[in-house]
């Protein structure tokens, strides 16, 4: 595993029982999945990648474009081949035609850690339900 990757999975892991609220981004007071993210890139790199305006819970829905991963285009390296490995950011869309709007960091190839509405940060199984959601794989540039 490179050295980013094991940060990155090392910060997710750190994550773990901090509260879901949306549009929060501080480990152990709250985040939703976007907030994990930026909560882990600001301990990599120091900054945020961009400033993300206020959003509803039905953001994906109520707008157009595919605004999550085009994010993630712009700040990551896509993984052409999909393959999970520990350390890479997964997008997720819950159906075909509909925009990615979750994320999560994969600390193996069969597990990750996210923030999902309802529940606090946890690591979870990457299940066969999960694969078939994977809209993008991205790693996280060296810093």
């Amino acid at each position: 595993m490179s050295d980013i990757a094991s940060r990155v999975v090392d910060e997710a892991r750190g994550w773990c029982g901090t509260p879901y609220r949306h549009q929060a981004h501080l480990k152990g007071a709250g985040c939703d999945c976007l907030g994990l993210v930026l909560g882990i890139w600001r301990e990599l790199y120091g900054y945020l990648p961009e400033t993300v305006p206020a959003y509803t819970s039905d953001w994906a829905e109520a707008g157009s474009g595919d605004r999550l991963l085009a994010a993630a285009c712009r700040h990551l390296e896509p993984c052409r081949n999909r393959v999970v490995d520990a350390g890479h950011l997964l997008v997720f869309r819950w159906r075909a035609h509909l925009p990615a709007k979750h994320l999560a960091i994969a600390t193996s190839p069969t597990s990750m850690v996210h923030a999902q509405q309802g529940a606090c940060v946890c690591e979870t199984a990457i299940s066969s339900w999960w694969r078939r959601h994977i809209a993008g794989v991205f790693r996280f540039p060296d810093a």
